[in-house]
This record gives structure tokens, C-alpha cells and sequence, in this order.
């Protein structure tokens, strides 16, 4: 993400702001001929930026907590494990797409088509398939994964098409983690930086060897996770096959229960066409209560539901209940079984975003032309339009839960989206400088470069530590594809979910109609 979240994913879910294997001793000797096929020899260190791949999915996502669709253009990152142009990448990154495009060792020239074999939501690992070719690929580190082993992330953080690679250690080898979109009995937790983007890329050794796929990371601890070589072999042949391995086809997160500890459920963020869940009459922006007699999401993470899986097995006919935002009405049904049936409406609130108490809305400006999406708390709205010293009119809304606060302190989180068809011409790279010259002194440019989501295409700017806290910005300037006008988008984040779920808000629905 960005699409960074608290122990989250690091996928970017916008285009340039920017996954049960055996606990068990694994035979590395059976399964490291998958990714290492006959003919040329896989890439050396130098080699790993040729097979690491940037990944763009595009189709219609319901972000969590809102109920207007997004057909965002999200990007992420993966990398090749067999010379046809087999790939590993995360769940999160590509299930719900109704496309994909892949370019190569950062080279933006070619274009490259995919699709998706395999994946898991419980393991966040997806395998897919890149246009018929021959490619540089990676293999895959066979000793053992040790603390204090140098490893080096590669990928393309935030959304920028130049490769990117850090460097740091294993800081804890292997270990189980529940994530709010994934359950995993072997982790690695490393110090190798990654941002949103970096979501599928992999951790490599020295010898450019992986050993593991990078999948989330928590920014105000620097704490960094990959998605551990001896979880992924094991089941890397089945998903490129096309096996269901612990999915019902989903694209996912859980929810965090109430302050009472009632249970929220898990949000379906999108849904692969024609697999259980699909089948079953699940939709995007519904969430799974109860599956199997077992309510969901108890410690807000998916091990409840990976755990039914894995019991039951996802070819089974597993009983379920659904709560669908959009109506405010009750499903129940079966995976692998009975259709859906409605079971009360009208009573049920809204579901919050985790680690908020708020559930998201839509504000504009004062002319109705300027729009975005952001938590109901940021009440105070300013949807006044204004006018820059060339005398062009710029139509605005700021929001935010204490505007005057916002303006005057890094401690309140607030948006400012603004447009103007007056200003088309203007080069976005411009209004980018001027952001980073009025902010260079408080805050630390963490990331730069081009922006494009499908919609708009430009430049962008984030922010860290501003005013020496922990709060971060995000600056996006860009025209939209009809050329009709230049929009800029300000957000500033203090918490961890203004920097996963609202921003993911915020630029998966911000919009200008003139």
C-alpha cells in the first residue's frame, strides 16, 4: 500500500502513493525444483533486479467501511521463479483483479500481461503467470534462515517504477503471525525497510537467493515482515496448478472487535470470480460474521477463519452468515452448498474501520464538484473554494475532526482535496516543489516520483517525521486522463490508521466532476 497498516499489508493500493503449509520440518530437496527449471541459471545478487516485477491490478474494490465501489489501480510487487515467467507475488496484491500488468526490473518501455494461477488469503500468497517468453528468474535460499543473516528487500515501494533495494538482518528467523488479512505459522521479521509496494517482492540473501516474501510492515517501528521460505515452497506447486490451498477467494482484512470485545467480522474487500466465495453469493464490501458455527475475526485477525479452513478444508460445505452493509440486512448460506437466503434487514449498523470508532462518508465542496471519502469523526468541513495569486480558482474540501487544530499542529489528522480546471496546464512536478520547499525544514521527504492510478497522473511527495513527531504527509498532484483539470490531494496522518485504512480511503475516492 501506503496501504501500509499496523502490522499491515505493504501493498500500495494506489497506483503510485503512493498469503496451510506444514509447521512441520520441511524437505527443502522436494521443493526447490519449483523456480528452478532446466536451462539458464537463476540470477546472482546483481541478477535480482532483472526477475523482481512491478505489478499493477486493476478492477472494482470496496474498501473497508464505506459502500461505494473503487476501481482502483493498484500496484505491488513479485518476482520470477521459473524462466516462462511463472511469479510469486502476495493474495492481497492481485485476487479481485479483472486485470493485471507487469513490467520488469523497473524497465517502464514494455508492458507485460498476467494472470493469476493460484492463491491463499490465509498464507497472502498468489502465483501468477506472465505473456508466453523467457525470462531471468530467481532461486531460492537453501540453507538454514538464521538470526543476524544480511538480507535485502526488492521491490517498488509506494508505487514508483525505479527498483528499489534495502538493506538489513533477520531479526527473528521464524516465527507465527495473525495478521489482520493473513495467518501464518512461519514469518520472518527483518529490518530490510519496506513501504506500500513492496507487498510480494522478495527478501534475498547475498547471492540474491530468496528467502521469503515481503507482505507487510509497521512503519513507527520499522519492523518488517516477509512471508518465510519454508511456508511457501511447500504449497508453491499446488497454487501454480490452480489448487485451492486454504482460499475461498477472497481479498480480505479482518476487523477489530468492539471496546466490548463483540466481534466485528472480516471485510470482503473484492471477491476472484467464480471461486467459492463468488459462488456462494458473497459481494464485495460484505463481511463474514460467522463461518462454521465460529464467529469471526475474535482477536482481529483471520485466524478464526483460517482455522475453519484448515478443519474443514475449503471443498467442504461450510455454513455461513454474512452481514451486507449496503442493504443493512443479514445473509446466511454455505460455501460448496446452499445459495444465500436474506435473514433480517434494516437494524444493523455500519461496520467500522479498524482501530477507529467511525465509519467513512463522503464530504464536497461548496459547488459539488470536488469529493472525497473520509471517517465520519472528521466533522468539521470546509467546502470553500479559493484563489491563488494568478488569479485561478481552485474548488476545495478540507476535513478534518478540529480544522483550526490541523492547521496550526502536526497532532490532527486532516484532508484537503482541491481542483482546478484553470491550472490544467500546470506541470504537477511544480506543484510538488513548492510542497517540498515549504515543508523541507519540518518534515523528512521519505519517498518521491511519478504518480498514476488510471484516473490521474502526475507527482507525489511523502512526508515523515514532521515537526519532529511520527506524523506523516502525503501529497499528490496530478490531471486527470480527460485533461480537464489539475487536482491536488494533502492528507496528514497521525495514527496508524489514518496511514493504512483512511489514506486508502482518501485515494481510492477522491474526484473532481467539471
Amino acid at each position: 500500500m501506503l496501504k501500509q497498516r499496523q502490522k499491515n499489508r505493504a501493498f500500495s493500493r494506489t497506483a503510485a502513493l503512493i498469503a496451510v503449509a506444514s509447521a512441520s520440518a520441511i524437505s527443502l530437496s522436494s521443493c526447490l525444483p519449483i523456480g528452478l527449471p532446466s536451462g539458464s541459471p537463476p540470477v546472482d545478487f546483481k541478477g535480482v533486479q532483472s526477475a523482481t516485477i512491478q505489478i499493477q491490478a486493476q478492477g472494482t474494490f470496496i474498501p473497508m467501511g464505506t459502500l461505494q465501489p473503487s476501481e482502483t489501480a493498484a500496484r505491488g510487487s513479485g518476482f520470477i521463479v521459473d524462466s516462462s515467467g511463472i511469479a510469486v507475488t502476495n493474495n492481497h496484491v492481485v485476487v479481485g483483479a479483472g486485470t493485471l500488468k507487469v513490467w520488469i526490473g523497473g524497465d517502464t518501455s514494455k508492458q507485460y500481461n498476467a494472470k493469476v494461477l493460484g492463491a491463499s488469503e490465509c498464507l497472502d500468497l498468489a502465483v501468477i503467470q506472465i505473456d508466453q517468453g523467457t525470462y531471468p528468474y530467481m532461486a531460492w535460499h537453501s540453507g538454514n534462515i538464521e538470526t543476524a543473516l544480511d538480507v535485502y528487500s526488492a521491490g517498488f515501494p509506494l508505487g514508483d517504477p525505479n527498483f528499489t533495494m534495502t538493506r538489513g538482518i533477520v531479526s527473528k528467523a521464524d516465527v507465527p503471525q495473525n495478521d489482520s488479512w493473513a495467518s501464518l505459522d512461519h514469518v520472518i521479521e527483518h529490518d530490510a525497510r519496506i513501504r506500500g509496494g513492496n507487498s510480494g517482492g522478495p527478501l534475498v540473501d547475498a547471492e540474491g537467493k530468496v528467502v521469503g516474501v515481503n507482505y507487510a510492515g509497521r512503519d513507527d517501528l520499522d519492523y518488517n515482515y516477509a512471508i518465510h521460505r519454508d511456508q511457501v515452497l511447500p504449497v508453491l506447486k499446488d497454487l501454480r496448478d490452480g489448487k485451492t490451498v486454504l482460499s475461498l477467494g477472497i481479498n480480505a482484512q479482518a476487523m477489530m472487535p468492539e471496546s466490548d470485545g463483540t466481534p466485528n467480522g472480516i471485510w470482503i474487500e473484492s471477491v476472484a470470480a467464480g471461486g467459492p466465495a463468488d459462488k456462494a453469493g458473497i459481494e464485495p464490501g460484505d463481511v463474514l460474521i460467522s463461518m462454521g458455527g465460529v464467529g469471526m475475526a475474535r482477536d482481529g485477525s483471520l485466524a478464526d477463519y483460517c482455522q475453519v479452513l484448515k478443519t474443514q478444508g475449503a471443498e467442504a460445505t461450510i455454513d455461513f452468515e454474512i452481514y451486507r452493509p449496503s442493504e443493512g440486512s443479514v445473509y446466511k448460506g454455505q460455501f460448496n452448498g446452499k445459495e444465500i437466503q436474506l435473514v433480517s434487514g434494516g437494524s444493523a449498523p455500519v461496520p467500522t474501520d479498524p482501530g477507529s470508532n467511525s465509519s467513512f462518508v463522503t464530504v464536497t465542496d461548496n459547488s459539488g464538484s470536488v469529493s472525497v471519502s473520509v471517517p465520519s469523526s472528521w466533522n468539521q468541513v470546509d467546502g470553500q473554494s479559493f484563489q491563488v495569486e494568478s488569479g485561478a480558482t481552485y474548488y476545495s474540501v478540507t476535513a478534518s475532526p478540529d480544522l483550526a487544530s490541523s492547521t496550526s499542529s502536526w497532532g490532527t489528522p486532516s484532508v484537503q482535496v482541491a481542483a482546478s480546471p484553470e491550472m490544467v496546464g500546470t506541470d504537477p512536478s511544480v506543484i510538488i516543489s513548492n510542497y517540498k520547499a515549504n515543508n523541507g525544514t519540518m518534515c523528512t521527504v521519505s519517498n518521491e516520483g511519478p504518480y498514476d492510478d488510471g484516473w490521474y497522473a502526475g507527482q507525489f511527495v511523502y512526508f515523515t517525521n514532521c515537526g519532529g513527531t511520527s506524523t506523516e504527509v502525503a501529497v499528490v498532484a496530478g490531471t486527470d486522463t480527460a485533461r480537464t483539470h489539475l487536482m491536488i490531494v494533502f492528507v496528514q496522518m497521525v495514527t496508524d490508521t489514518d496511514k493504512s485504512a483512511v489514506l486508502d480511503s482518501i485515494l481510492g475516492s477522491f474526484q473532481a466532476s467539471f
